[in-house]
Order: structure tokens, then C-alpha cells, then sequence
């Protein structure tokens, strides 16, 4: 079983910066792809980005490209997601997620690809 943790969530303006954080546990944290989803009220769950087991791989949804990065430690079992330039339609609960799997260099930004999820942090952006 694996457990994800996310915290950094809060209230930001627009134009601020948040830093999430996943933490990992009950697996070796270099044995998944991972990603991170959102979830706006009245919205269905959305890819945000996504990072392979050897970080060599990311990918990101067209409307945070450029402005968020993903990145991940696994001596640390933590992924990261950093986002800047942040926007009112940005806010929303940010759920990471995790996929087993043996390809070093996979990632995916299908929602029903991962195995494990997170229990969500809310992000909020308004002035």
C-alpha cells in the first residue's frame, strides 16, 4: 500500500507563488511515475503535470505550462510542484497521484493510469 501526503496548499494572490509538496510512504518512491491532478467546484478532476520515476520525463497540461514545474527527490520520497504567476482560475484542490510501475522513463497524464492518490490541498488564488 502507499500512502500520499499533500501539503502547501492556502490563500495567495494572483501573480504569487506556492510551493506543494507529496510526501510518499509504504513503497520505494523511485518505483512510481507521478502526478499532479486539480479539482475545481462543479469541475471534473484535471491534469496539472506529471514527472517520471527518473525525472528525466515531465509533462504538463497547456494552461500551467510555463508557469508551474514539477520535480521530485526520491532519496526524500517527496515530489514537488512549483507554481508561480498564479491565477484566480488556478484555485482549486490539487491531489497528487501515483503510478507503479518499472518503465523509468513513463509518465502519463491519464487520470485512470494511477494507482494511488492523495487526500488533496486546497489552493486558493484571490485578491
Amino acid at each position: 500500500q502507499v500512502q500520499l501526503v499533500e501539503s502547501g496548499g492556502g490563500l495567495v494572490q494572483p501573480g504569487g507563488s506556492l510551493r506543494l509538496s507529496c510526501a510518499t510512504s509504504g513503497r520505494t518512491a523511485s518505483t512510481y511515475a507521478m502526478g499532479w491532478f486539480r479539482q475545481a467546484p462543479g469541475k471534473e478532476r484535471e491534469f496539472v503535470a506529471a514527472i517520471s520515476r527518473n525525472s528525466v520525463g515531465t509533462y504538463y497540461a497547456d494552461l500551467v505550462k510555463g508557469r508551474f514545474a514539477i520535480s521530485r527527490d526520491n532519496a526524500k520520497n517527496t515530489v514537488w510542484m512549483q507554481m508561480n504567476s498564479l491565477k484566480p482560475e488556478d484555485t482549486a484542490v490539487y491531489y497528487c497521484a501515483a503510478k507503479i510501475t518499472f518503465n523509468s522513463g513513463y509518465y502519463t497524464s491519464e487520470r485512470q493510469s494511477y494507482d494511488y492518490w492523495g487526500q488533496g490541498t486546497q489552493v486558493t488564488v484571490s485578491s
